[in-house]
């Protein structure tokens, strides 16, 4: 008896959508076209469209599950016998509707002109065996629809930054080689003062028609035209600096700006900064940043943080005493009878969040214990401990 589960490779309890991504798998992998007509894959690809067929539909995996593959509505194992295919000219043992929930569009029975064939367009599953697109197919008379449109790829870079800009922000000049929209063409690909013409091999369209053949039927695909990139215009006359292509890889210049408050190792995101394709939009640049340390502050989320030493007199008696913060020198007023480790708080001098609010400053006290006592202080002290402080 069949094991359609082991197959497929998935667990007798496995979900309608973990069957569908173990089928999809197994088709990318051993697929005809993919695998020029290799027997073992080909023989891998019935077997698994034959499982599918099965588990996919709820009424066929029940009485799979009680009789096996001999039982009811199983199709028994001669449906892939030879020629593959019933008589009648569709899929033996299953159909479009064993396929839940792909996109089978152009789907007919029988073949066109009669010849017995299979022809359909087998959507998001076969579609990129044959150069993309979701079109509709030819015999069904629809027009093709615009393929997925290219993106150029994204591009990384890493800046350094000092603690302070990272604080309050900054723009930074990047200078990046990378694949770029020609200066001269402005990308168009055409020589300036010539225009551009309608391209011979798609007829202005943007993509191309092809019809292949494989041991399922006919397949009619539609993929983006080679020549004019999926635009539908190619130049009259070819730029003389990126001859004709509207992109090439030179140096520029970007500036970037980093946002308050932003931390180390963060990205920053620059939406089509990225390399440029033709006949397509660019991809996005992604600046890290890598913050270096303060000689004195460190961040505490939204807070900055410092310690500021302290006399014993002033931690006793109290007073005012300068302390550095990113904002220039500010006085701080030190409450009397101060102990080491308070912590004192300068409201919004901190970093600035998403609401335009700056958080707090934090000053942590530390208190200096003479080494050394004159005769006075000694006895001054003496008579504190006698008052029992």
């Amino acid at each position: 008896m069949k094991d359609y589960y082991k197959t497929l490779g998935v667990e007798k309890n496995a979900s309608k959508d973990d069957i569908k991504k173990a089928f999809r798998k197994l088709a990318h992998e051993h697929h005809p076209d993919k695998t020029k007509g290799d027997a073992a894959s080909s023989q891998k690809f019935k077997e698994a469209s034959e499982a599918y067929s099965v588990l996919s539909d709820d009424s066929k995996r029940s009485q799979y599950d009680r009789f096996g593959s001999a039982g009811p509505s199983m199709g028994g194992a001669g449906q892939y016998g030879a020629g593959g295919f019933g008589g009648q000219g569709g899929f033996g043992g299953f159909n479009a509707q064993d396929f839940g929930g792909f996109d089978f569009s152009g789907f007919t029975q029988g073949g066109a002109n009669g010849q017995g064939g299979v022809e359909f367009d087998l959507g998001d599953i076969f579609g990129d065996f044959f150069g993309g697109g979701r079109g509709r197919s030819g015999a069904s008379g629809g027009s093709p629809q615009r393929g997925r449109q290219k993106r150029g790829h994204d591009v990384s870079v890493d800046i350094q930054m000092t603690f302070e800009e990272s604080i309050f922000g900054v723009e930074r000049e990047i200078h990046v080689t990378k694949t770029s929209n020609c200066v001269t063409c402005s990308g168009t690909g055409a020589k300036p003062g010539t225009g551009m013409k309608t391209c011979d091999t798609c007829a202005g369209k943007g993509q191309v028609n092809e019809t292949r053949r494989s041991f399922l039927g006919t397949f009619n695909t539609t993929r983006i035209c080679d020549i004019c990139h999926g635009k539908g215009q190619v130049p009259k006359e070819k730029c003389p600096t990126c001859h004709g292509e509207g992109v090439l890889d030179r140096q520029q210049e970007i500036i970037a700006k980093i946002p308050a408050g932003i931390e180390d190792g963060e990205m920053v995101r620059l939406s089509g900064m990225g390399e440029a394709v033709a006949g397509g939009i660019a991809g996005d640049m992604y600046v890290k940043v890598h913050v270096k340390t303060h000689q004195f502050i460190q961040r505490d989320g939204y807070n900055l943080a410092t310690e500021l030493r302290i006399k014993l007199t002033t931690a006793i008696t109290g007073g005012e005493q300068t302390v550095k913060t990113l904002d220039g020198d500010l006085v701080l007023k030190i409450p009397e009878g101060s102990n080491n480790g308070d912590t004192l708080r300068i409201r919004g001098k901190g970093v600035p969040n998403d609401r335009g609010h700056r958080g707090d400053f934090l000053v942590k006290l530390s208190v200096e214990m003479p080494r050394k006592l004159s005769r006075t202080a000694r006895e001054a002290i003496e008579k504190l401990k006698g008052e029992g402080v």
